[in-house]
């Protein structure tokens, strides 16, 4: 026996060297990214499982895995929040940025996924101890064993107040969304508490990738070759990869004769293209064209008519992805970079104008979940008067017969109806078009004459829609 032993003293545990998983490292460093840069997962996490991919020990479980865990933790960061704040002796704000992003980790490994609750301790403490030192994982361990002692209802149970209190401050906790965002939805729906729940539900489940077939370059036929691909619901040219589908590794998709788009974004364009006028049809107009996938669909179904679309964007570099968009379109078109605010062309020019104005993205939240938590009811006031300035040059822009689609992926009140009847008031040469006749077989479209569609009821983002005429010069 030692002279250590002898005195009632336990030998020191040799050091051992953490377990690094390429996972869970790969999960963190996209939530730093995140958090840090304000970056978007969608733009981070695909060239991070590219250069993964590339090492021999990670395959396509491991890719999908580290998107649940990203996308999954982003999506219920505001429940974890909640819960981890009842785990600490401190307030969370007080707790350093990537320490929180490890414990969020965790925390949906634990109450999200059916991973076991050791293994998702032991793998979460491991990833701490490579990415946070020895010491804050001891931290980590502590927190996440109090997380560990209920399951997510149990939780909720715990943290969020009840419906009856606090209705909004209940959903906000139980869905994970800002409260503001949860008042202003449930606003646009107008009321009832079974829409909320369900449309705050669709926000935080995982859409697939759905493609559009772009007119006289590819078909949904062709597209429907693709393993486990599935026909949209309302589109004519929407496609639905395979849960976890790959778009480039569609062959259609590499030639540009495709894209990603959300049906939504479709139905948009197909209803300003839909839209009856007076007079002639060879001239449109996308007066915010950036990144490219409405005008695109325009191009393809303006060379079906002989029509011809000018594309303009403000920033050159997004300019760039519409010429990249619109490359090997079957008619003729032009992209310009250009303020809509104060455009080149002369008044009245155009036949049809879209106009597809900066927003708040939250009709968009289920593919970009960090959203809920970056936008402020501030921001509100940001875009208000460049929506509205937007919506005059394009009414502008319109000759006397033709046809303006005002859309956003809002389907906030402040964005849409409210920005729509102010700028009314100055055009009384204008009228609004029952916008819901153009698109056949789509149902709940609202009471009109403008569209608003929603996740929990068409499977699309929440993009809004409104036509007007101008009917005198």
């Amino acid at each position: 026996m030692s002279e250590q032993s002898r005195r009632g003293h336990k030998p020191a545990k040799p050091y051992r060297r953490p377990k690094k998983d390429p996972v869970r490292i790969l999960a963190f460093e996209a939530l730093r990214a995140v958090d840090e840069r304000d970056a978007y997962a969608n733009l981070v996490l695909p060239p991070l499982l590219r250069k993964a991919r590339e090492k021999d020990d990670f395959d396509a479980r491991d890719a999908a895995l580290a998107t649940e865990l990203v996308y999954g933790t982003l999506r219920r960061q505001g429940t974890y929040d909640a819960v981890i704040a009842a785990c600490v002796d401190r307030p969370l704000r007080e707790v350093d940025p990537p320490v929180l992003d490890v414990l969020s980790l965790g925390a949906h490994q634990l109450l999200g996924t059916r991973i076991p609750t050791h293994a998702a301790v032991s793998a979460t403490v491991e990833l701490a101890r490579v990415v946070l030192g020895d010491g804050r994982a001891k931290f980590v361990n502590a927190v996440l064993r109090k997380i560990a002692q209920d399951d997510l209802d149990g939780w909720i149970g715990k943290v969020a107040p009840s419906y009856d209190e606090d209705p909004e401050d209940h959903l906000a906790v139980v869905h994970s969304h800002p409260r503001w965002v949860v008042s202003a939805l449930w606003d646009s729906l107008g009321g009832g508490r079974a829409g909320i729940e369900e449309l705050l539900a669709a926000d935080n489940e995982r859409p697939r990738v759905t493609l559009v077939a772009r007119p006289g370059r590819a078909t949904a036929e062709e597209l429907l070759r693709e393993e486990a691909a599935e026909a949209g619901h309302w589109s004519p040219y929407a496609v639905r990869l395979a849960e976890g589908g790959e778009p480039g590794a569609v062959e259609a998709v590499r030639e540009g004769r495709a894209g990603v788009q959300d049906e939504g974004s479709q139905l948009v364009a197909l209803a300003l293209a839909n839209a009856p006028l007076e007079g002639p049809d060879t001239k449109w107009l996308d007066g915010c064209a950036g990144p490219g996938g409405k005008a695109a669909l325009l191009g393809a179904l303006a060379a079906e008519r002989g029509a011809v679309l000018l594309a303009s964007e403000k920033q050159p570099h997004r300019a760039g992805l519409v010429a990249k968009a619109l490359a090997g379109n079957p008619g003729p078109y032009q992209v310009i970079a250009a303020d809509g605010t104060r455009p080149p062309w002369r008044p009245g020019s155009f036949d049809r104008v879209l106009v597809d104005v900066p927003c708040t993205g939250l009709g968009a939240l289920r593919r970009r979940p960090e959203a809920r938590w970056r936008r402020r009811p501030e921001d509100l006031d940001n875009f208000a008067p460049l929506q509205r300035a937007l919506l005059r040059t394009a009414l502008d822009s319109v000759r006397v017969g033709g046809v303006v689609g005002y859309a956003t992926c809002s389907p906030h009140l402040a964005e849409t109806r409210v920005v729509v009847a102010d700028v009314l008031k100055q055009y009384p040469d204008a009228e609004l078009v029952d916008a819901r006749p153009l698109l056949p077989g789509v149902p709940a479209l609202g009471e009109g004459p403008d569209i608003q569609l929603w996740p929990h009821v068409h499977g699309t983002d929440a993009m809004y829609l409104a036509l007007i005429r101008r009917t005198a010069g």
